[in-house]
């Protein structure tokens, strides 16, 4: 009978799923009120990632947040531009949370200032829709 003995090579470890329990942001009055877990947890992941500005955080690698701010917000960019580019970062930005399986149906509505996004996100826990102000 063979026995499987793992085998931990300096500098390696195997690939785990990111806990889901977390604590809960209130995002918009910075603060920290209990936990969340599950799809909740996710959809604040969602949001967070989306409004972390990427490259600018230190806190963070280089694969965490979003390039919004740099390529439309940022630069003025006119609404054709970042409607054509908003999908892409958000899908980028999403794209190394194993617990987000797709993003579809994208809506983004512009007021003076900012851009209204909504979308469906399915996940390991079900569909969630997002909503978000950039």
């Amino acid at each position: 009978m063979a026995v499987y003995i793992p085998i931990n090579i300096a500098g390696v470890q195997d690939a785990q799923e990111k806990p889901s329990k977390t604590y809960r942001l209130d995002l918009d009055a910075g603060r920290i009120i209990g936990f969340v877990d599950n799809i909740e947890a996710v959809q604040q992941a969602i949001r967070k990632a989306i409004i972390t500005p990427r490259f600018k955080c230190l806190i963070y690698d280089t694969q965490y947040g979003s390039e919004i701010e740099d390529a439309v917000i940022a630069k003025d960019a006119s609404r054709e531009y970042a409607e054509s580019v908003i999908e892409g970062f958000v899908k980028d930005a999403l794209a190394p949370d194993t617990r987000i399986l797709e993003c579809h149906d994208f809506s983004i509505e512009f007021e003076k200032d900012h851009a209204n996004i909504e979308f469906i996100a399915d996940t390991i826990y079900g569909e969630a829709k997002i909503e978000e102000v950039i």
